[in-house]
């Protein structure tokens, strides 16, 4: 595969070897999101997640700090607790009653002095623990890598683009209670790179669903504005600003005197340029991704987690989230919003799934799996810190974001540390610089 040339090799998406070794090499040591603060509300609070195919139980301390361990009884590998997500003072293994505190430690087995004697160290038989976990506002994510750079640093320039969406509003953002959870049959990496840099396939993909939902027919095909990419250590971002954005005619007269009278306070968090953003496409690599239209106020907003599930499949969990000091009534309706567009009923989600699953059959053929993909879609028209906006940026319509991923998945592939990645990305970095300067 040469990510720099924009050549995709078929096999990532369906390689069963190549599967298991992103699972260790990616999965293994990204950053992944585990949880929101509002999914946690109070001590003992806990949601069952996964880590790439890892379960894993991510659960709100009696100090108030988030912790998170493999769902894997040290006994016989049964999963400690199976419920989705509730609250609770300690967990037992329904298997053999094994029973493990909030942080994952071991602090029961039934019968223990009968069927051990002195000779279990339940100090050493605690759940294996998730290596680091960082709260950034109210998004918990984790990693099971030691050396992996910072949060901060993993986000780079794209923390600029991350907060233009979790920092837009006084009192933060939280998720509709409830999550839509769907299984698609391709390959995680397929919604997770469309997400990050894909706009083009809209206008054709989604004609029937912009012909129903949009009124003016400009805005239905593709949009002549400047809409631009952003790529940065893997993440993508891309937007589509417009100051002039009018109201939607389905959101309302709650929402819309809402959205009113609360817009200052997004103009004044983030920015002109990012407030006046109407749509926004992203992933966080490798596989957490949002999508919010309308502006200043976000009108259907929805967050996923693309659960791989093979090489061939891929869960999805989606979370609607909405202004926590929003009223009732506007949370209801953006929930509305979200669920008609962006749910596996939405009008929209369902083409996506079926181009991907499409896609994935046409994969099973031996001639298919050989022949390279282009994604060489803006490649040479890219800019470093455009207009002072962070990030290698592209304009609308490129694959520049999709290179961008695919470059970070295959130093985790390859790269032997978190150092020697970090070094081919400055390296790569230097090198497009200087390639600007010569110009």
């Amino acid at each position: 595969m040469d990510t720099t040339a924009g050549m995709i090799d078929p096999r990532v998406y369906s390689d069963p070897d190549i599967y298991q070794r992103e699972l260790e090499q990616v999965f293994g040591r990204s950053w992944l999101f585990l949880a929101h603060d509002s999914q946690l509300p109070k001590r003992g609070s806990f949601l069952q997640t996964y880590m790439g195919e890892d379960p894993v139980l991510v659960v709100r301390q009696k100090d108030g700090t988030v912790k998170a361990f493999l769902n894997q009884c040290r006994h016989r590998g049964m999963r400690i607790c199976r419920s989705d997500e509730g609250t609770a003072k300690s967990f037992t293994c329904s298997y053999h009653g094994w029973s493990y505190d909030l942080e994952g430690n071991l602090i029961n087995a039934p019968m223990e002095e009968l069927a051990y004697g002195t000779h279990l160290e339940k100090s050493q038989w605690g759940a294996e623990k998730v290596a680091r976990i960082v709260e950034y506002k109210g998004f918990h994510f984790g990693t099971w890598s030691d050396d992996a750079p910072s949060f901060e640093d993993y986000l780079g320039d794209f923390k600029y683009h991350f907060d233009s969406t979790v920092d837009r509003w006084d009192d933060g953002l939280e998720f509709v209670k409830g999550a839509s959870r769907w299984v698609i049959d391709c390959n995680w990496k397929f919604a997770a790179e469309q997400f990050a840099s894909d706009m083009y396939h809209a206008p054709v993909s989604h004609a029937s669903a912009l012909a129903a939902l949009v009124e003016d027919p400009a805005m239905r095909s593709y949009p002549q504005v400047n809409g631009v990419q952003y790529s940065a250590n893997g993440h993508g971002t891309g937007t589509i600003p417009n100051p002039n954005f009018g109201p939607d005619p389905f959101v309302g007269p709650e929402f819309s005197e809402w959205n009113t009278a609360n817009s200052q306070q997004v103009y004044d968090r983030v920015g002109t340029q990012r407030a006046e953003n109407v749509m926004v496409h992203s992933t966080l690599f490798p596989n957490f991704s949002w999508l919010a239209t309308g502006a200043p106020i976000f009108m259907a907003p929805t967050m996923r987690v693309w659960h791989p599930r093979g090489p061939n499949q891929v869960e999805v969990w989606s979370w609607v989230f909405v202004p926590k000091g929003a009223p009732a009534g506007v949370k209801n309706r953006i929930r509305e919003l979200s669920l008609r567009q962006f749910s596996p009923a939405g009008v929209f989600e369902t083409d996506d799934g079926e181009n991907w699953t499409e896609i994935q059959q046409v994969l099973k053929g031996w001639k298919a799996r050989t022949t390279k993909f282009n994604a060489q879609m803006g490649l040479g028209t890219e800019s470093n810190n455009k207009d002072g906006v962070p990030g290698l940026s592209s304009g609308l319509f490129s694959e520049a974001a999709a290179r961008g991923f695919y470059h970070r998945w295959q130093d985790l592939m390859s790269g032997r540390s978190w150092a020697e990645i970090t070094d081919r990305e400055h390296t790569r970095r230097t090198s497009f610089d200087k390639k600007v300067e010569s110009l």
